[in-house]
């Protein structure tokens, strides 16, 4: 690998968390709204207060659980962010009306890997978006885990979704400073999406941050 992944901060909590994480480097920041379940959430309102100061190369990701086009489209322009990411499937509608109504927004699909049948789902959807996250919630819970659980999944599946979508592929689920250069090396992702890993007490942790960012430099540059 000759250059670093994309790295994609989730959870941002408030403008100073955005802050810090730009200045650390990264590429992407994960704003999420209402969620069944998980940390991070954060009100529409402020997504879309991050979402303005977000400086033009940053990528600010909207982390919807919806899943009906038309509330989807209502949202986005409530949030104003310049991707969105679906962390469920969507069910009424079509990534095509998303695009007609959004024109210009990038659309990422979360796949929550859980066995063969995600390598499948995952190359279902490639032709219609524009990049795949790989998580580890379980959308089949009576109450949905769809992000921010923590752990990690199984990566050879991953592997094998990143070499064949032929598309962008963050990878996500339970990384962090000690792991994150294994996760480099096996799965060989376009980006990754860090939440806990670089969080003390729910907060965005400077030294976590930092180290976490060294640890992907230096597994790039060995």
């Amino acid at each position: 690998m000759t250059s670093p992944p994309r790295i994609k901060i989730c959870c941002i909590g408030s403008v100073q968390e955005a802050r810090l994480a730009i200045r650390y480097g990264a590429d992407a920041l994960g704003l999420v709204s209402h969620m069944p379940s998980g940390p991070g959430v954060i009100s529409e309102d402020l997504i879309a207060e991050i979402a303005g100061i977000t400086p033009p190369g940053v990528a600010s990701f909207l982390l919807t659980s919806l899943q009906d086009v038309p509330s989807i489209i209502s949202q986005h322009r409530r949030c104003r962010t310049n991707t969105l990411q679906l962390v469920d499937r969507l069910e009424e509608g079509s990534f095509e009306d998303l695009r007609e109504a959004l024109p210009g927004i990038s659309i990422v699909q979360v796949i929550h890997v859980r066995g063969e049948e995600s390598v499948d789902e995952a190359l279902e959807v490639v032709a219609h978006v524009d990049a795949i996250l790989l998580d580890s919630g379980n959308q089949s819970l009576k109450i949905k885990e769809l992000g921010g659980t923590g752990r990690t999944h199984n990566w050879d599946l991953s592997r094998r979704i990143c070499e064949e979508a032929k598309i962008p592929v963050f990878l996500a689920g339970g990384l962090n400073p000690d792991n994150v250069d294994a996760a480099i090396k096996q799965v060989r992702p376009f980006g990754l999406d860090l939440c806990s890993g670089v969080r003390t007490n729910g907060h965005l942790d400077e030294e976590k941050l930092a180290a976490y960012v060294e640890k992907i430099r230096n597994c790039v540059s060995s």
